[in-house]
């Protein structure tokens, strides 16, 4: 090898006199770039062991399962595996099906179909709307507190303060009966169907629908049509658990409601509630481009009045049918 090393200078040398003399010295390396080169460390020969890496920790190298679990992205958060999520949507779908009046179903059932495309719907819904934006970044809390019913209970009762507690005592509910989100993963997402979960009773409140299963069935369609959430669209279905003369309504009367405002009004997830508590119902029905249903309430009431009626009226033909006949005597002339 030492006896080739003459002979190889030998020929960059004459390699060199072949070139003009302009470009006899461009093609050497610059004193600056050989510094450089001295100073760049040598590549590693050695195969590098991945989990030497800040970034390939045996913690995390562990596939997500039922025995590891990664840690919460928030307070409460209960991290799932895509089975347990199937298997909680499934499970809390039947159950809600069978009683809608368990709440906590119907929100485990939110929960488990609302990620991963729905919630974030409704997230960039939030920040396309100056409001929703202010939301988001504020994160205010609807709470008995936070609203300080007692002062609501002073408001005038077309306002939407005043209806909304007028509703809150006539059907015996508070706003402190919401339990937290827990099954969605991101801590953003988490808030804006905590805000929907807590915007709920607004939203009967301003339709006027009751917290009955005639009512409940509505406002999920409404719902349904102005959110895209799955959870309001399969609670439609507990239509099927109506009686015939709710169902009939249902269908003529609040189903296509529901679906022409849904659809129409404006995003309802971007309503600052706390801010419009002093504003008057109609007015902010008229903003948000929703008509407010026949009132069920009255329907309901007026149903069970012709009901009455009519079955009284059926236990007196009854009654007279069963007496006994009335003699008849004819007096001779």
């Amino acid at each position: 090898m030492k006896a080739l090393q003459p002979c190889l200078r030998s020929a960059r040398r004459s390699s060199l006199s072949l070139l003009p003399p302009s470009r006899r010295y461009s093609s050497l390396p610059s004193p600056v770039a050989i510094s450089a080169a001295a100073s760049s460390p040598l590549p590693s020969t050695t195969t590098s062991n991945p989990l030497s890496t800040p970034f390939a920790s045996p913690t995390q190298s562990r596939a997500f399962s039922v025995l590891h679990r990664p840690p919460p992205n928030y307070p409460g958060h209960v991290p799932l595996t895509t089975i347990e999520r199937a298997a909680l949507a499934l499970g809390s779908g039947v159950l809600s099906f069978l009683d809608p009046r368990r709440g906590d179903l119907i929100a485990a059932l939110g929960e488990a179909t609302a990620t991963p495309y729905f919630a974030n719907r409704l997230r960039r819904a939030m920040l396309s709307h100056p409001t929703g934006r202010r939301i988001l970044r504020e994160r205010p809390r609807i709470t008995s507190t936070s609203l300080d019913l007692p002062r609501l209970r002073t408001l005038p009762p077309s306002s939407v303060g005043g209806t909304y507690v007028a509703w809150l005592d006539r059907e015996g509910v508070t706003p402190d009966t919401r339990a937290g989100v827990r099954y969605v993963d991101d801590e953003e997402c988490a808030y804006v169907m905590q805000r929907y979960r807590e915007s709920h009773d607004f939203y009967h409140a301003l339709t006027g629908l009751p917290v009955v299963r005639e009512g409940e069935v509505a406002l999920k369609a409404f719902e349904f049509a102005n959110t895209l959430l799955p959870m309001t669209g399969l609670s439609v279905l507990a239509v099927a658990t109506l009686k015939p003369a709710e169902r009939r309504r249902f269908w003529s009367i609040y189903g296509p409601w529901a679906v022409r405002n849904g659809l129409r009004s404006e995003e309802v997830i971007n309503v600052y509630w706390e801010e419009e508590l002093e504003t008057d119902v109609r007015e902010l029905r008229a903003r948000l481009n929703i008509e407010a249903p026949p009132d069920l309430r009255d329907i309901r009431k007026r149903e069970r009045a012709e009901r009455k009626r009519a079955k009284e009226a059926a236990a007196a033909v009854a009654a007279a049918a069963d007496a006994p006949p009335v003699a008849v005597q004819y007096s001779r002339v």
